[in-house]
């Protein structure tokens, strides 16, 4: 390409490169369609965990360590007190009791973060406040409710044994040991571990970047007046947005593209750049206006299919750009695209953050009512999944059944999952459902 516009001086030869392509996707079952799990392991197998990039402690919360950690210090560093009271050798209260009380000299004080005025000499005692360190002499602390708590003497009603009341240096880490593995999701209390052993950054797998985007002239941002009776409100791409951001992404939203190729084509262009996923929602059906399958492959490398499944058959995937930045296309109709996110989004997402679960477990429930079933193809069926009185689930249909249903789909906290076999599930009887549990 010439410089900001000027032509060469001499002509460049050009190397051509080999076309890029997708590994061989899965073949299609008798019913010429893929197979849910061979879909969703094509995509996984296209994608690679992203690098580990350094993190201050703060913004690893939710994601994925790259290193083993290993304990610059012991922790605790020192012998200290677990309680507020007097710092003392045991054998010298050992015969204390409410009857037969003890008294000792109070010859210092030892507060929390300072060291001891000096080392405890026999037959005395020194004031000390919990977490505060243990003067070289003592053994054990006398807690202030076994004490008159004297300020010149102390009274000591209670006998006690060496260590008691004491925090020894090392009890909880050692130094040198390992305190957080490899591959470990970080939660804020290993973030908490890590402050006290004094880390501060660590090697983790960043928050996937996720570009979302919205097609259709029919849509309309939240907040605008409906410019007609055709038009509706964009709930997609806000659905995914928030979604992906549950799941431990970086989210950014585009703002509505309107039924042009080459618009879409210079909005997914100018996305590339930040981002490690691209989501796309409508356009990839057979529609006239389905503009999606027609631009997607002047971008990269693409494999539109059909999925055995109801809702959500149709899908795209793409490894697009020079750096192959996968991109998933997913139907226009709302439940069509959540059931699309779950099944394929989700784990895409979770293998880019370098976790080690990628596909949700599927729990066991007992039908609340007879379910029918379309077989053929694997049926996600919005659920409302509850505990009964013996600790068993129980699985209920949500309100309504279209793809275009919000209500019923805000209303659910599972999808039951009705495979390809079955036509007929019987109240009572076993059904598998994935709780939309946002981690």
């Amino acid at each position: 390409m010439p410089l900001f516009g000027r032509k060469r001086t001499k002509d460049e030869p050009v190397v051509a490169q080999e076309e890029f392509r997708l590994p061989e996707p899965p073949v299609p079952g008798p019913n010429g369609m893929r197979s849910m799990t061979d879909h969703r392991d094509y995509l996984l197998s296209c994608v690679d965990p992203l690098p580990p990039f350094g993190q201050q402690i703060l913004d690893a919360v939710g994601l994925t360590l790259c290193e083993d950690v290993e304990s610059p210090i012991n922790l605790p560093r020192f012998d200290n007190s677990s309680m507020d009271g007097y710092a003392v050798r045991a054998q010298d209260v050992h015969h204390a009791s409410t009857n037969t009380p003890i008294s000792l000299p109070v010859v210092g004080e030892v507060p929390a973060g300072a060291p001891a005025p000096h080392r405890l000499s026999p037959g005395t005692a020194m004031k000390i406040m919990t977490g505060a360190m243990l003067p070289e002499g003592a053994d054990s602390v006398v807690p202030y409710e076994a004490t008159d708590r004297g300020e010149q003497d102390v009274r000591i009603n209670e006998a006690c044994e060496p260590g008691n009341n004491v925090r020894r240096v090392g009890e909880d880490i050692t130094e040198g040991e390992v305190v957080l593995r490899e591959g470990e999701r970080l939660a804020s209390r290993a973030i908490g571990l890590l402050a006290g052993i004094g880390i501060d950054k660590v090697m983790v797998r960043p928050r996937p970047r996720v570009v979302v985007i919205s097609t259709g002239d029919e849509l309309t941002e939240p907040g605008f007046v409906l410019p007609g009776e055709q038009n509706i409100y964009d709930a997609n791409s806000y659905m995914l947005a928030a979604a992906a951001k549950a799941a431990g992404a970086q989210v950014f939203r585009v703002g509505l593209v309107p039924d042009d190729p080459e618009r879409l084509k210079q909005v997914i262009s100018d996305q590339l750049v930040r981002a490690d996923l691209i989501l796309t929602t409508g356009g990839v059906s057979q529609g006239d206006y389905d503009i999606v399958k027609q631009v997607l492959p002047e971008l990269g490398a693409t494999d539109f299919t059909q999925v055995a499944m109801q809702p959500g058959k149709p899908q795209g995937f793409g490894l697009i750009g020079e750096d192959n930045t996968p991109i998933i296309m997913m139907p226009g109709n709302p439940v069509s695209a959540f059931v699309s996110f779950e099944a394929f989004v989700r784990p895409v997402l979770r293998k880019l953050a370098g976790l080690d679960s990628w596909v949700r477990r599927t729990v066991q429930c007992s039908a609340a009512r007879a379910i029918s079933s379309a077989p053929g193809k694997l049926q996600f069926a919005r659920g409302v999944v509850s505990e009964a009185e013996d600790g068993s689930l129980v699985a209920d249909l949500a309100s309504g059944h279209g793809s275009h249903l919000l209500g019923g789909l805000a209303g659910a906290n599972a999808l039951l999952l009705l495979d390809e076999q079955t036509d007929f599930i019987a109240a009572g009887d076993e059904v598998g459902a994935w709780l939309l549990i946002e981690d």
